[in-house]
């Protein structure tokens, strides 16, 4: 019998931060320890991560499909240091096929593209979580427009690979308005993540999607996310796992020192 892998949504935190200890401190250890924390609640090894990540928007879908894949410093103002990162995993060509067949066959056209690197909200993201980078990775992009329902629908296209050993994880930040990191933000991200921890850990799962499909209703919404870019893999981790229960994995009130961030598992963990 095969085990179905719960997926995830990870607010990924800020530029590489991983690769910063000296300057960051202790800014991150919540998040490090959630992210480190996630072999343990998966309980078995996956055979790959597919990431759809927020830094990836493209106007159709598209999934990396190199063996071999690249790097994307695509971030600016940091140590020197921080542009000669290496995280490199393997891709997985084969993956990357499956979910362009999987997606077809629900009528969402993913075009490989096999020149994509990993971007920071992957390879950050994922150090923590395999920091040997001896797990295959595919990236998914979010495609432009951020429709939820659109999202939603290719999330459910994608759930047979969590049966098939495939980790689903979408790679944005619950609250993502650079203008406000800092106390600007403070009341709009308390909102937001209020809402969305209402919406996704106690609504039933149609109303639950209902929510999502009309976020930007939500109590602070346009000050949390100016362009729902970060918020958009949520959508296709959630479509992924639809009907299952929800978990808030990582929360803090004072992320950058004021703002309340989140991430969410679906499905249960491992015993």
């Amino acid at each position: 019998m095969s085990v179905i892998l719960p997926t995830y949504f990870v607010s990924h935190g800020g530029g590489p931060w991983p690769f910063m200890k000296e300057q960051v401190g202790s800014l991150y250890d919540a998040l490090e320890a959630s992210l480190v924390d996630m072999p343990r609640q998966l309980g078995q090894r996956p055979k790959a991560v597919l990431v759809v990540t927020s830094h990836w928007e493209e106007a159709g879908f598209k999934v990396s499909s190199s063996a071999a894949p690249g790097m994307i410093y695509d971030y600016g103002g940091f140590p020197p240091h921080t542009y000669q990162i290496r995280y490199p995993a393997p891709g997985h060509p084969a993956l990357a096929r499956r979910v362009a067949e999987l997606a077809a066959g629900a009528g969402h056209e993913v075009t490989q593209d096999e020149q994509r690197g990993f971007d920071h909200g992957t390879f950050s993201m994922l150090y923590p979580v395999y920091p040997d980078a001896d797990m295959p990775v595919v990236q998914l992009s979010i495609k432009h427009g951020y429709d939820p329902e659109t999202h939603l629908a290719l999330g459910r296209a994608l759930a047979p690979l969590r049966a098939e050993g495939i980790l689903i994880i979408g790679s944005g930040l619950s609250f993502h308005n650079l203008r406000q990191f800092g106390p600007a933000g403070q009341l709009a991200s308390q909102q937001f993540d209020g809402w969305l921890q209402h919406a996704l850990l106690d609504l039933p799962p149609a109303q639950r999607s209902a929510a999502l499909r009309h976020w930007s209703e939500a109590p602070a919404a346009r000050q949390a996310h100016p362009r729902e870019d970060h918020l958009v893999p949520l959508f296709v981790a959630l479509g992924a796992a639809e009907q299952e229960m929800a978990a808030c994995v990582y929360h803090e009130e004072a992320f950058f020192g004021n703002l309340a961030v989140s991430s969410f598992r679906f499905g249960a963990a491992a015993d």
